[in-house]
């Protein structure tokens, strides 16, 4: 019996052995590195290859702006009063020096009236006062006292006269009228909004760009820009450049003007602006070719049938491809596919160039 169990016991071992070693030999047989195996770091990966070349590179930059009214102001009363007059419809044009809101100025006109029979009376009294004094009838000191009190009238007409002007509100360009913030009967202070007055035609545009392409624009350098949701492009042109550069962002402020006939911009809109810089020659990589690190971008070249790391130093960007300033010389062979499967030093071969 115990026989028996020894005799099951080798069978059984004899049967693990076969599963566990001769698998392994096969495999150590058919191994990358041949007959013996376990040689070299795995089998040639084939790749695309793309090769650096000078072209022509239309440099731009792109930014994001924001519509800006050409002017705008908030319209108050210089004095205050009672609104008797409000002159304007939401949303409608209206034009320079068109009355916006009348303030209650009978008051005024009152005064007015009594200061113009004063003066009447008080030049009359100077008239007679100057024959008596050519006559030597009275002194100069009472010719004075008339004389003086022709020219206060004078100076209390002109004060109310101004007065008077302050209780219009009127347009200070042309424009569109904005929301009305109060209604006739109210009464206001120079505190008080009355309305919002915007000129949008033409428009301004502000964007800015990074301080290292401020050389590259000047005043009448032309932009072209597109509204989110639309493919249509739209130009203008610089206009003002801010003379500083933000310190805490290290950007250069732009604003550029717009044609706005139809009004189909608004003060407020995003806008993404496209800025060209002129051309020069330049190598341009595949964007897709970059792989990205916390200390730059790199590059795999392929030198002597192995994937090379190649730190790069990149420039302007366009739709696909991206402009390498350090890092690759012309002629390299960078490796345009599999990338993120690749590691430093393994074996590829070409399989195709994708700009022979």
């Amino acid at each position: 019996m115990r026989s028996l169990w020894i005799v099951g016991a080798v069978i059984a071992l004899m049967v693990l052995a076969k599963i566990f070693l001769f698998p392994a030999k096969e495999e150590q047989k058919s191994g990358p590195g041949g007959p013996g195996g376990g040689k070299g770091k795995g089998s040639t990966m084939p790749v695309d290859i793309y090769l650096a070349k000078k072209q022509e590179n239309a440099q731009e930059i792109f930014a994001s702006g924001t519509m800006v009214a050409n002017e705008e102001v908030e319209l108050h009363p210089e004095m205050s009063g009672r609104i008797v007059k409000l002159n304007i419809s939401e949303g409608n044009l209206v034009q320079k020096g068109q009355l916006i809101a009348k303030i209650y100025d009978a008051d005024i006109l009152a005064r007015l009236k009594k200061n113009k029979y004063e003066a009447e009376l008080a030049a009359q009294v100077e008239a007679r006062q100057k024959k008596l004094l050519d006559i030597n009838a009275i002194s100069k000191e009472e010719y004075d006292l008339a004389l003086n009190k022709v020219n206060t009238l004078g100076a209390d007409r002109e004060s109310l006269e101004v007065a008077l002007a302050q209780t219009e509100v009127r347009a200070p360009f042309s424009g569109r009228i904005g929301l009305k913030a109060i209604s006739v009967g109210a009464y206001v202070t120079p505190a008080t909004t009355i309305a919002t007055l915007v000129q949008t035609n033409p428009i301004r545009m502000d964007f800015s760009v990074p301080e290292k392409y401020a050389a590259n624009i000047n005043k009448g350098s032309k932009i072209s820009f597109g509204l989110d949701g639309s493919a249509q492009k739209f130009d203008g042109t610089v206009t003002a450049i801010d003379p500083k550069i933000d310190e805490a962002l290290r950007t250069l402020k732009i604003r550029a003007t717009v044609p706005n006939t139809v009004e189909r911009f608004r003060p407020g809109m995003f806008v993404k602006v496209n800025v060209k810089l002129g051309s020069t020659q330049s190598i341009l990589v595949p964007s897709e070719t970059l792989i990205p690190f916390i200390g730059g971008k790199k590059i795999y070249v392929m030198k002597g049938g192995k994937a090379v790391e190649q730190n790069v130093v990149t420039g302007l960007r366009t739709s696909d491809k991206v402009e390498i300033l350090e890092g690759i010389n012309v002629g390299d062979s960078i490796v345009a596919s599999g990338i993120m499967a690749l590691k430093d030093g393994q074996a590829v071969k070409a399989k195709k160039v994708l700009n022979p």
